[in-house]
């Protein structure tokens, strides 16, 4: 082993076990990995699903660890998945400076744009120093009752908001900055950060961001009027949002789709910056507007 050859030698897996591509990627990704780092940590909910004896042989510090402790002894983060799974590691590494690198097993994969398929051509560099690397913001909110913060999460996608009932609005007020902006009517609110600008914010009728902006940008999901409309605020923006008294709906507040909160009438979201960015691995090659008109289809227009 030439531990003088590797950027990252301490290298932490996650991956989402149940789909069955996974498998493979993650086989061969530690046949790439045994000759090169000293350790391998991996969350112990994938470990059934690996040939450990062939595994261990190769790489001798094979380590099976609860995913809450990984963050503890890595410096890099591979994430075998889709998006979905990407935001998982992003909650999760965002406090300890953990660079995040995604291989794409899932569908859009804007976040994941590694090819298990390239692993020889894409990750070898990036292990030996040659990559592209990104800071990306998230988003805190806390959710105040009877004037106590009862629950928090981060999300690096979006906060939403949503009715939780099929076919009833919601009823809510916005203040930014302390400064009363509207009372909407709506089924929900989405509150996203360029990472989040194409993801559910777009489906919504948002705007796509750039992810270098430091812009926060507010979606109403179908409001009842036309003229409530997105809005881009700076990334600085404290965002209050209050629920209008209503015992028939049963409002819902959701991070990055996968932290799920049941909210009350009169309780207050209170939406801002999380103050520690995260940071992606990208390939050297990695170009942003080659990943949207891939991802999103713009066969039309063609790289020049």
């Amino acid at each position: 082993m030439n531990n003088n050859m590797v950027t990252f030698q301490k290298i932490g897996l996650m991956a989402k076990h149940t789909h069955p591509e996974i498998h493979s990627t993650l086989e061969n990704l530690y046949s790439l990995l045994a000759p090169l780092i000293s350790e391998c940590y991996i969350e112990e909910s994938l470990a059934p699903y690996l040939p450990t004896q062939k595994l261990s042989s190769q790489l001798t510090n094979f380590i099976v660890i609860p995913l809450e402790e990984m963050p503890q002894h890595i410096d890099l983060c591979i994430v075998i998945g889709g998006d979905g799974s990407f935001l998982k590691a992003a909650r999760l590494m965002a406090n300890h400076a953990i660079p995040i690198l995604g291989i794409n097993r899932g569908r859009l994969g804007f976040l994941t744009d590694f090819s298990p398929k390239d692993l020889d051509t894409e990750l070898l560099p990036v292990l030996k120093g040659a990559y592209k690397q990104e800071s990306r913001f998230l988003l805190q909110a806390e959710l105040i009752r009877n004037q106590q913060v009862i629950s928090s999460s981060l999300a690096l996608n979006d906060v939403v908001l949503y009715s939780g009932d099929i076919a009833r609005l919601l009823e809510f007020e916005v203040s930014i900055d302390g400064h009363f902006m509207s009372r909407q009517r709506s089924d929900g609110l989405i509150t996203a950060t360029p990472t989040g600008s194409t993801a559910y914010a777009l489906s919504g009728g948002g705007p796509i961001l750039h992810p270098e902006l430091e812009a926060i940008v507010l979606v109403p999901m179908h409001p009842l009027t036309l003229s409530s409309r997105p809005i881009v605020l700076s990334s600085n923006a404290q965002i209050e949002l209050h629920l209008i008294h209503n015992d028939l709906i049963h409002p819902k507040l959701s991070f990055d789709g996968q932290v799920i909160f049941t909210l009350e009438p009169d309780d207050k979201i209170l939406i801002k910056k999380y103050p520690t960015d995260i940071t992606l691995i990208h390939p050297k090659n990695y170009d942003y507007y080659h990943t949207l008109r891939t991802k999103l289809g713009w066969n039309w227009s063609s790289a020049r």
